[in-house]
């Protein structure tokens, strides 16, 4: 989220690499079809898959840390919700405190304690080219490959989203290189984890920049993991615009999740209720803005009142408890004994509904499934379409 003024909180060669980039960019719906490698959480045709190949759809929460790094109990307040995610905000010291390598560390375990997938972000970057005070999304790739240590090993458990609206609304054409830039520094470092890529334009990409390159930029991973976030505020306020664009996404094969949502904005009314009906009718995730300790005008988008989960707000409560909120939807990942289902209700574009069970319903293996007496379509199979 963007920053209140009066706030603390917001929201194998280069030739080869364009050419690769360019096929890809013309090849269709086939381009997110390329596969990370296995093992951790990665991209496997067009979705978000745990190691085992089980689809992940992040049900979660944002929760401020770095300006609240007093408040330990959010993240396993966050989970006892039902939240299967927690989108946790850092800092690389450019802005404020640097978030060290230690409490890299014990975010981690508190997630993991707690049964959440983490996806780590810098907030830093906020607004880059419009707030002279943002650092830009290379000083990010710097502070990860700086607490690298903390996140080797935890590639089951951990989504680096590389910087927070990494531009605002001026020069944000330069966010296609600088955004491939980044992720290559990070490969390069020998960081294997899913990667996530903020929208440029406050992260709400009215300009299509992030929708019209991120075949391009998902080519440029090495490791084709990469994963496209957008956050939808006032820009989202019907729910043609909401479909239109992570239907552009879904229709290449090309991961995306909303990242950060709320209820209210001061940039125009978002439409929650299609931005939650959308993403689980795809089978995508969702993360919304934020646990609590907003301000600067924007106190609206607190989940519960002054951090205690049991004074849910009125948007905290819808999220969690209205229809496609977290109670109905969100499904633990398989890493922590979860059930397998992933969260991939929904309905194929055929009509048919999706199978809870993905390929495990389809012993033949094109894409047709059986169950509840009914066929089904295993998500991003021949049959999907």
């Amino acid at each position: 989220m963007r920053q209140p003024r009066s706030t603390l909180i917001t929201t194998a060669g280069a030739a080869f690499a364009a050419v690769l980039g360019l096929l890809l960019s013309l090849a269709g719906p086939a381009v997110g079809r390329a596969e990370a490698a296995a093992g951790g959480i990665h991209v496997s045709n067009g979705r978000v898959v745990e190691g085992n190949g089980n689809p992940f759809v992040m049900r979660g929460v944002n929760h401020a840390y770095t300006w609240y790094p007093e408040r330990t109990r959010s993240i396993a307040d966050i989970a006892a919700k039902g939240a299967n995610t927690v989108r946790v905000v850092l800092s690389s010291g450019g802005r404020w405190t640097k978030t060290s390598a230690s409490q890299v560390s014990a975010l981690i375990d508190q997630c993991k304690k707690n049964k959440v997938i983490c996806v780590l972000e810098v907030h830093d970057t906020t607004g880059y080219g419009e707030d002279g005070a943002a650092t830009s999304l290379d000083q990010a790739a710097d502070y990860w490959v700086g607490v690298k240590s903390a996140l080797e090993g935890q590639e089951d458990y951990v989504i680096v989203n590389i910087g927070n609206e990494p531009f605002g609304n001026t020069n944000y054409t330069a966010w296609t290189g600088a955004t491939k830039s980044a992720i290559g520094k990070l490969r390069k470092a020998g960081l294997d984890h899913a990667l996530m890529v903020d929208a440029p334009n406050w992260g709400q990409d009215w300009s299509g920049t992030m929708r019209d390159n991120a075949a391009s930029v998902f080519a440029s991973d090495p490791d084709r993991n990469t994963v496209f976030s957008v956050h939808m505020y006032g820009v989202y306020d019907t729910a043609t615009e909401v479909k239109d664009y992570l239907n552009a996404f879904v229709g290449r094969k090309l991961p995306v999740v909303v990242g950060e949502f709320g209820d209210q904005h001061s940039d125009g009314n978002p439409d929650e209720n299609a931005i939650m009906a959308t993403t689980q009718s795809l089978g995508i995730g969702y993360l919304g803005w934020s646990w609590s300790g907003n301000g600067g005008g924007v106190e609206y988008l607190d989940m519960v009142h002054g951090f205690d989960p049991n004074r849910l707000t009125n948007w905290g409560n819808r999220f969690f408890n209205g229809s496609n909120g977290i109670a109905a939807t969100s499904k633990p990942a398989t890493v922590y004994g979860g059930g397998g289902d992933g969260g991939t209700g929904g309905t194929a574009p055929n009509g048919y509904p999706y199978c809870v069970r993905g390929s495990a319903s389809d012993p033949d293996g094109d894409g047709w499934g059986w169950e509840n007496n009914r066929s089904c379509v295993v998500r991003g199979s021949a049959a999907d379409r």
